[in-house]
């Protein structure tokens, strides 16, 4: 099972395993991650599971959707490396893999 480190604003870490197959914001759920809301369940109707993938980890976090595109339109502070966590399934190739945390979903 992949290391997920999930860092919050304050720079907090969460290190966790997850399955392969499960998504990051069902593993951050599972796993009690303050700052993953998750208010749609993974619906990719809310926003509320935004995430920035570190950089170096990105490519390995897949294809965005257009309709994760326009989610992603509403979130706040966007960055390049913005993702929503319900949209990435996790890999194998993902062990190590770092997230941070927004510092509010609203």
């Amino acid at each position: 099972m992949p290391l997920i480190k999930f860092i919050n604003a304050d720079n907090s870490v969460s290190e966790i395993n997850a399955e392969s197959g499960t998504s990051l914001m069902q593993a951050a759920v599972d796993n009690n991650i303050d700052g993953i809301l998750a208010e749609c369940g993974g619906a990719c109707s809310c926003a509320t599971c935004h995430c920035y993938i570190e950089p170096e980890w990105f490519t390995k976090s897949g294809e965005i959707s257009d309709v994760e595109k326009d989610m992603l339109e509403c979130v706040l502070e966007p960055k390049n490396t913005s993702r929503l966590s319900c949209q990435v399934q996790i890999t194998n190739e993902m062990d190590g893999i770092e997230i941070r945390i927004p510092d509010s979903q609203y």
